[in-house]
C-alpha cells in the first residue's frame, strides 16, 4: 500500500519545476515532495537548505524519496530560475482597491491551458510558511497565481498549496489535445535581457523617483502576461532599446 506502478511521467514533467523559497518546517519539504510525485511532478529546487534531509523530511515523503534524492539545493532565488522561460509566484496575500500593481492573479486552472505543451521551462514558485513571497520576490516572477480561498482566511499550509497547483496542473494538461501546441515560451537567455532593458529604460526616463520602479513592474507584467514568442520580444527590444539609448543620451 502506498507504492507506485512504474508508468511513465506525464509529458509535461520534464518542463515544470517547483520551487521552495527558504522553506522553514521539515515537515513540508518531505509532503511536499510527496505531493509532487502524487501527480507527476519530480523536479524540486529549495532554496537556502542543504539536501543533508532529517528523518521527518524522509518520512513525511513517503514513498517519494526520488524527488528528495534529485532535489537541487541552492543559495539563491537566481540560482533556481537561471534556466527557467516563465516564471511564476504563488501568492494568498491579496491587495484590495486599485493599487494591485504586485498582484495581478491568475487562478490554478488557468495555468496549463496557458503554459503546458510549449517549448521552455516554468518553475512554480512557493514563498516560506507564514510570510510567502516578498515584493522583491514577486517583482522577480513573470505571471502570479493565487489559488480561491475563503478572505477570512486565505493563506495555505506550504504542502496544501503545491498540491493544489499540482493538481490543477496535472487534471488540465493530461489530455490529448495539446494547449497552446503553435505557442513557445522565451528563452531564458532573452527573458533576462528583456527585463534589463526595462530596468534600463526606466532608471533614465523622466520620472518622479518613486514611479519607476512601479512603471518597470507594469511593463514587465503587461508585455510577459501575454505570452510574447521569441521574435516578438527582438521587436520590442529593438523599441525598448532605443528609447533607453535616447534618455541616457539626453541625462
Amino acid at each position: 500500500m502506498g507504492d507506485h506502478r512504474p508508468d511513465p511521467l506525464p509529458a509535461f514533467n520534464a518542463d515544470v519545476c517547483i520551487v521552495l523559497v527558504n522553506p522553514q518546517i521539515d515537515g513540508n519539504i518531505g509532503a511536499v515532495a510527496r505531493s509532487m510525485l502524487n501527480f507527476g511532478f519530480t523536479d524540486l529546487r529549495i532554496v537556502g537548505r542543504s539536501s543533508d534531509w532529517s528523518d521527518e523530511v524522509r518520512n513525511r515523503a513517503k514513498n517519494a524519496q526520488i524527488v528528495l534524492e534529485n532535489t537541487l539545493c541552492v543559495e539563491t532565488f537566481q540560482d533556481a530560475i537561471s534556466d527557467c522561460s516563465i516564471v511564476v509566484g504563488t501568492s494568498g496575500k491579496r491587495e484590495d482597491g486599485d493599487k494591485t500593481a504586485m498582484r495581478h492573479f491568475l487562478l490554478p486552472e488557468e495555468l496549463p491551458s496557458r503554459l503546458s505543451e510549449v517549448e521552455g521551462r516554468v518553475a512554480l514558485v512557493f514563498g516560506p510558511e507564514g510570510k510567502g513571497l516578498l515584493n522583491e520576490e514577486l517583482s522577480m516572477c513573470d505571471l502570479l497565481v493565487t489559488i480561491p480561498t475563503w478572505e477570512g482566511y486565505p493563506i495555505l499550509n506550504l504542502s496544501h498549496a503545491v498540491t493544489v497547483i499540482c493538481y490543477s496542473w496535472f487534471i488540465s494538461s493530461e489530455t490529448s489535445i495539446p494547449f497552446g501546441a503553435e505557442e513557445r515560451l522565451l528563452e531564458p537567455e532573452l527573458r533576462i535581457r528583456l527585463r534589463q532593458e526595462i530596468a534600463r529604460l526606466t532608471k533614465n526616463m523622466p520620472a518622479k523617483e518613486h514611479r519607476r520602479k512601479g512603471i518597470e513592474e507594469t511593463l514587465v507584467r503587461v508585455i510577459l502576461r501575454g505570452l510574447p514568442k521569441d521574435d516578438e520580444i527582438h521587436r520590442l527590444l529593438g523599441v525598448i532599446s532605443e528609447a533607453a539609448d535616447s534618455f541616457e543620451n539626453e541625462s
